[in-house]
């Protein structure tokens, strides 16, 4: 296989708050460089490409270029519109001699050897894969359309002055049913397909797609799930950039304990 890689970094990221994730710390590196360094290290990897934001191009190529062109990483505009149309336009960058595309969030950038090894393996065999982990908790379908508040009720006349100054709000949404989780999983990424297959799905199917997956779905085609990992966390909230500093502290320790069994 002749796998490229593609890494979608045209996001805003707005859940994360008004900081850039990607630039963010972790381990003394940014999020974005520490999820490329997953796949540049590894001899089955013969190309990546980020897709930065096309409005800020020039600034995300001056704050970023230099490290990723050190990684041999190619760096091209991405899409205005959303992911799918990222995606589609790195897309027409695959090198020619590719035979597989594999398509990384740019904020997970805790993925390892292992999910990879499994995954790499099942896309010699398979046209489609994605990684995907078990659901542990109770599922419940909710009615979004239907939330209120039932949070505190303030005083009229100090409501009129304050507004919602210290009231504590809370939205209920009403439970529809509970879902069967046997049935259901949580979809990660890398998601790697023959390099035709994506092609024609997001050709014939991608616009507004979620995921690589959903367009492979929508042309009739058979995605395969293998086990994905939790620690392969998405970075969406501040808690996520700790938890993942956490894991790589625990990662490095555990490396060194391999190394010197004998090390206090």
């Amino acid at each position: 296989m002749n796998i490229c890689v593609i890494i979608p970094a045209a996001g805003r990221g707005t859940r994360f708050g008004k900081d850039d994730k990607l630039a963010r710390e972790l381990g003394g590196r940014a999020v974005l460089l520490r999820t490329i360094e997953c796949f540049t290290r590894r001899d089955d990897v013969a190309s990546v490409i980020v897709a930065g934001p096309p409005d800020d191009f020039e600034s995300f190529k001056e704050r970023y270029g230099a490290s990723l062109g050190f990684h041999g990483v190619a760096l091209v505009e991405g899409g205005r519109a959303d992911r799918w149309e990222t995606v589609r336009r790195a897309l027409s960058h695959v090198p020619e001699d590719a035979t597989h595309v594999a398509v990384h969030d740019a904020a997970r950038p805790m993925i390892d050897d292992p999910l990879l090894d499994r995954l790499f393996e099942a896309a010699s065999r398979l046209p489609a894969v994605i990684p995907a982990v078990d659901m542990t908790s109770t599922i419940k379908r909710i009615d979004p359309s239907a939330g209120f508040d039932v949070g505190e009720s303030g005083d009229v006349v100090a409501d009129s002055i304050l507004g919602e100054a210290g009231r504590l709000a809370i939205e209920a949404r009403p439970v529809l049913e509970t879902a069967d989780r046997s049935e259901l999983v949580a979809a990660q990424t890398p998601q790697i397909f023959n390099r035709s297959l994506l092609v024609r799905a997001y050709e014939r199917e991608g616009e507004g797609v979620t995921d690589d997956a959903q367009a492979v779905e929508r042309i009739g085609e058979t995605v395969h799930v293998v086990p994905g990992d939790a620690a392969n966390i998405k970075i969406t909230t501040e808690d996520d950039l700790n938890l993942c500093e956490a894991l790589l502290k625990a990662r490095q320790r555990a490396s060194r304990a391999a190394a010197d069994p004998f090390a206090g």
